[in-house]
């Protein structure tokens, strides 16, 4: 610890006079948001949440009031006029999740907002500038009779839902299925003033318009527990329709929905072949309105994706192109007509962030292996298709096999991901050519291209180019972190490339062999997710699919959606299904969420109730504990720590969370039970693990010791004794870490909170021993599933990035003030330590930009931090267990600086 003179002061507050200041001072709202989103279609809400923030070039600045206006017609708007809802001067500084209060809100429609403050320097800010929503099809009755429909349909004997594990049964053969394209050509005789077309494919769908592609997304819909419901897609169409003939047309992939038998696959089954719904809504200048729906006037023929599997690849036949289909003039005479078919009972709006291509990667390296076939290294392993230019001859193909690691040949290997995977496409033989999969991605660094002669040709086709497209959710990213430590600097991209590749329309553990929504990362690695991408409303949608995934019983299976009922212990881990508990509470904590606090709290409160009916006098003992942790043996079941601890910490915690949740939602006797319990457990807990001499519990392993710290299991007596034990563990090891997926976020969050940031530091500095510098000296670019890099196991995985937290939280000290919500009271309180001489983080709170950028020189040691208006902040410099300094302020740019000695 470093011992230093204090001396103190603020920069800002003697810059300038406050006089001149004021005249210069700006006051306006920005950053319009309604339920989370920016410009959302698809609103279900019956009274949205509306949100804002606000800018200032003033200290100090907190809201006082403000007004909203919402309207159905721009133009009133624009004339200060709510038609809709006038909340007048409301005494309030909430802006955030401002409840809408106004007239019913009807289906399918548009309604602009605005908005305007107060401050509490009797200043008013000018009106936002417009901002809208469109409210999605809130009932059955609002899709005006729309039907699904299909190519042909699956019959009941073929589904085979929960989908099988593996290759299924031998007798189920490869059950191929033709993946179609859907036709409707109309009318319009008037003039337009907007179309939404609200539209949904299972499993995957794209979405034309007169043969242009209704938005940018990738994967549409989103993946659901099917047997439940589905997401429909809202469409802004409006400029891409025409007067007179327009055509739609639709083409469809399988996803999760139907799984074919052929090639690699983690599941096999399905719920159906695919099929679509859609309702088109047009709104007339005159005010009319018309509804183009699914029905059986639509016209359906096979697709050029003649093979189509989430986990297997897909092949295209360019050969089989319809050209013009998706546009007036071509005649689908020899066309079918479509099947009426059923669907999932429910259908929700999709009000996550779309899933993109992102950014593409071009070949830092290209290795032929033989004639016709290549090795490009795109550099990057991350999610994503091979995107392809080639030139040849009709019938010639062109093979992609992606991969993330090489075999010694060079060759790519796939023996870890899920074999064979491969994209096949067909040329059709009429120039320049390109082509890129549109329902199917895998994971990968590697592209190997195989450019096959067609029957008869003598020459194999030419390829002219090999890109490969990172495709990922679109959520905004609000956060960035640099220090002057290299090594933590590749770390947060190791995790962030992680990250990348495995946000998609749920958090899945892998891009490529899995795809599947484990649910421990979505707590455990969701907050440090959460300093680098914006994800409150991908929050929301893990928390409905959890919602849909629990069982009558009360269980919430390890994963959601549950396409594949796993047996034990990979069904009922409480540490995974505690995400049911702990992430709508976090999500309350990030974004100030108390709507999904609300709406999940039955299922919170029927997933406790199936952990007390598992329970044995209050100890909990199924399920995986501390997976992949880091023992004598090869990784995987938990080694090191005595069963029970983990589950039964996670048990407490959860219980500790209801009872908050239970206060704030009033439901005063539950919280007084869920007291109660907690107690109860808590006891337990003690009695059966903790050791009263060697003052440990269990094993004495890092993830026993640091889960009693952060889960306040520990007796205050016992405090020290115990969390001495902890580092005493890690310093005897050399610095080595031995936590796995539950562990490490609470060894590196007791650490944090004891001071001791020092040891997480020399922790994660070495490169010798398993952990991240250990990953990135064996030449990873993204987090892999195993401590050490282990090429028999994912290259590319999401469950061991807890360090990102620290980066922001710990290193630049970016964090919420305890018991305050979405950074209203902010707390800055770097924890200066090793070797380290600057680090800087920038995060865009739900209130604005905080950022904390500190160096030392010698002995002097200055930070600057940006603080958001309508917010205060605990400003603490770097100071020893017996003299801390900290600084309560507002908003604006403050500059400290301090004499260390």
């Amino acid at each position: 610890m470093m011992k230093y003179k204090i001396s103190l002061f603020v920069l800002s507050l003697f810059l300038f006079s406050a006089t001149k200041r004021l005249v210069a001072q700006s006051l306006s709202v920005a950053a319009l948001q309604c339920e989370y989103l920016t410009e959302p279609l698809g609103i279900e809400a019956a009274k949205p949440g509306l949100s804002w923030q606000i800018r200032s070039s003033a200290q100090q600045v907190m809201q006082t009031a403000y007004r909203i206006l919402v309207s159905d017609d721009s133009l009133a708007l624009l004339r200060n006029q709510g038609t809709i809802w006038d909340s007048g001067k409301i005494p309030s500084d909430q802006s955030l999740m401002v409840g809408y209060k106004g007239k019913s809100l009807k289906a399918a429609t548009k309604y602009y907002w605005k908005v305007m403050v107060w401050d509490n320097k009797g200043r008013s800010s000018p009106w936002s500038a417009v901002a809208s929503w469109r409210m999605g099809l809130l009932t059955r009755a609002d899709w005006k009779g729309a039907s699904w429909i299909a190519y042909d349909v699956l019959p009941d004997s073929s589904v085979i839902v929960p989908l099988a594990h593996g290759r299924g049964k031998k007798e189920w053969g490869p059950r191929r299925d033709v993946l179609p394209l859907f036709r409707k050509s109309f009318i319009i005789h008037k003039k337009i003033k907007s179309a939404t077309a609200f539209v949904t494919g299972l499993g995957q769908f794209e979405f034309f318009v007169n043969g242009t592609k209704a938005g940018d997304h990738f994967l549409d819909p989103g993946w659901t527990q099917y047997s439940k419901h589905a997401l429909y897609v809202p469409f802004d169409i409006t400029s891409q329709l025409k007067p007179g003939e327009n055509v739609l047309g639709a083409m469809l992939g399988n996803g999760f929905y139907y799984i074919p038998g052929e090639r690699y696959r983690k599941l096999t089954g399905g719920y159906g072949y695919p099929k679509m719904i859609a309702n088109i809504v047009i709104e007339y200048a005159d005010g009319s309105t018309v509804n183009i729906v699914t029905d059986q006037s639509w016209k359906t023929a096979p697709s050029p994706v003649y093979f189509s599997s989430i986990y297997a690849g897909e092949d295209y036949d360019a050969a089989l192109e319809q050209d013009g289909w998706d546009k007036t003039g071509f005649s689908d005479n020899h066309w079918q007509t479509v099947k009426i078919t059923d669907g999932p009972p429910e259908l929700d709006a999709q009000l996550i962030h779309a899933v993109k291509v992102m950014q593409r990667f071009t070949a830092v390296k290209t290795t032929t292996l033989r004639p016709g076939v290549q090795v490009a290294d795109l550099g990057q392993n991350a999610s994503g298709i091979p995107f392809i230019r080639v030139r040849g001859q009709k019938g010639d193909t062109i093979r992609v096999i992606p991969a993330e690691l090489i075999n010694e040949d060079g060759s790519a290997n796939q023996k870890s991901t899920g074999s064979p995977v491969y994209y096949t496409y067909v040329l059709k033989g009429e120039g320049e050519e390109s082509w890129q999969p549109r329902f199917a991605y895998y994971g990968f660094r590697y592209l190997q291209v195989e450019a096959i002669a067609g029957n008869g040709h003598t020459q194999a086709p030419t390829v002219l180019n090999v890109e490969g497209l990172h495709i990922r959710n679109a959520a905004p990213q609000n956060g960035a972190f640099q220090s002057s430590s290299v090594l933590f600097n590749q770390t947060h991209e190791l995790i962030r490339w992680a990250v990348n590749s495995n946000m998609v329309s749920v958090f899945t553990d892998c891009p490529h062999r899995e795809k599947l929504g484990w649910l421990e990362q979505t707590h455990l690695v969701g907050s440090s997710v959460r300093y680098i991408y914006d994800i409150a409303a991908l929050g929301r949608k893990v928390v409905r699919d959890m919602m849909n995934s629990q069982t009558p019983d009360g269980l919430i299976p390890e994963i959601s959606p549950e396409f594949h009922q796993f047996v034990d212990p990979f069904r009922d881990s409480p540490e995974w299904g505690s995400a049911g508990i702990i992430l709508p509470w976090y999500l309350y904590q990030w974004y100030g969420d108390k709507q999904i606090v609300a709406e999940a709290y039955p299922m919170m409160q029927r997933y406790i109730t199936y952990l007390r009916g598992k329970a044995n006098n209050h100890i909990l003992t199924q399920g995986l504990s501390d997976w992949y942790d880091l023992g004598p043996e090869r990784p995987g079941f938990c080694q090191l720590t005595t069963p029970g601890i983990t589950a039964t910490a996670i048990y407490y915690y959860d219980l500790c969370i209801l009872e908050k949740i239970a206060a704030m939602l009033g439901q005063t006797a539950d919280a007084a039970d869920y007291r109660k319990q907690a107690q109860e457990v808590r006891k337990a807990f003690n009695d059966k693990f903790f050791n009263g001499q060697t003052k440990q519990y269990g094993t004495g392993s890092q993830t026993s010791n640091a889960m009693a710290l952060y889960m306040g299991l520990v007796e205050p007596a016992n405090r020290k004794e115990v969390l001495n034990n902890l580092v005493h563990d890690i310093r005897t090891r050399d610095y080595a870490l031995t936590a796995g997926d539950i562990g490490y976020r609470y060894v590196l969050k007791a650490l944090e909170e004891g001071g001791y940031s020092d040891v997480i530091v020399k922790m994660n500095s070495r490169t010798d021993v398993p952990g991240y510098g250990y990953q990135l000296a064996k030449g990873a670019t993204a987090l892999t599933e195993s401590w050490s890099a282990l090429p028999v196991v994912s290259n590319n995985h999401f469950m061991l990035g807890h360090l990102m937290e620290w980066f922001y939280a710990g290193l630049c000290g970016l964090k919420t003030e305890n018991g305050s919500v979405a950074f209203k009271q902010i707390r800055i309180a770097p924890q200066v330590t090793g070797d380290i001489t600057n680090a800087s983080a920038r995060y865009e709170s739900p209130y604005g930009l905080v950022s904390v950028n500190w160096e030392r020189k010698g002995k002097q040691f200055r930070m600057r931090v940006v603080i958001p208006p309508n917010t205060t902040a605990s400003i603490e410099l770097p100071a020893n267990n017996k003299y801390k300094t900290p600084v309560t302020t507002g908003s604006g740019e403050h500059v400290y600086e301090v004499t260390l000695q």
